[in-house]
C-alpha cells in the first residue's frame, strides 16, 4: 500500500535524478546510471545543512536504487 510519505519520496526522487541528469549534461558528462549515483553520493558527501529530510532521504533512496 502506499502512503502520502512514499509518494512524496518518489516524487522527489525523480525530481532529483531529472535534475541530476541535466547537471550532468550541462558539464558534458554522459549520465550512465552509475555516473548518476555516484554523482549523488559525492553531493550527499558534502552535507549541506540547508537540504531538507525528504531530500536527503531522496538521493539516498535514489543512489540506492541505480546500484541495482
Amino acid at each position: 500500500m502506499y502512503s502520502k510519505e512514499s509518494d512524496e519520496l518518489y516524487d522527489e526522487m525523480c525530481r532529483v535524478v531529472g535534475d541530476m541528469v541535466f547537471t550532468l549534461h550541462d558539464f558534458g558528462v554522459e549520465s550512465k546510471q552509475m555516473v548518476i549515483a555516484d554523482a549523488l553520493r559525492t553531493a550527499l558527501a558534502s552535507n549541506n545543512p540547508e537540504r531538507s529530510e525528504l531530500l536527503v532521504k531522496a538521493m539516498e533512496a535514489a543512489a540506492k536504487v541505480l546500484d541495482r
